[in-house]
């Protein structure tokens, strides 16, 4: 029997912008989605972290990275060739994502930003984490 000397990780939800409207789009920029940094305070989410986003008129999915916006701005642009999966005006989930033990996962609760229509905060929760029983499963069988 070999035991590995590292834990085996997972990746699981670290944090959500839920529904949050598009103001602008700028395909002609290098990359990224331009975030108002009282979202990204909110989730825990920082500027370069990489990201998952769901369009959720279109469906399209994309990855890109943070930059951070206007304080109080309301600003959520996506920009580059990402600009061409989404238009202003579309809602966006805004997906972080991390690597945990199982032990990290069982007290992991990820903080959710539900957007209002100006993407102000209209609601901040927290996911319940994942059941202890459920993170440690190594699938090792």
């Amino acid at each position: 029997m070999v035991l590995s000397l590292y834990p085996m990780l997972r990746q699981v939800l670290f944090a959500k912008i839920h529904r949050a409207v598009v103001t602008d789009s700028n395909p002609d920029y290098m990359g990224s989605v331009t975030i108002d940094p009282v979202l990204l305070e909110a989730t825990g989410m920082v500027v370069n972290e990489k990201i998952l986003v769901a369009d959720c008129e279109t469906g399209a999915r994309f990855e890109t990275y943070v930059l951070g916006g206007e304080r109080g701005s309301g600003s959520v642009v996506v920009n580059g060739a990402a600009a061409h999966l989404t238009e202003i005006g579309h809602h966006i989930l805004i997906m972080s994502f991390a690597d945990m033990t199982p032990e990290e996962m069982a007290t992991h609760r990820p903080c959710v930003a539900i957007c209002d229509d100006r993407n102000g905060i209209a609601e901040l929760l927290r996911y319940d984490p994942a059941p202890a029983e459920v993170a440690r499963v190594s699938g090792s069988g």
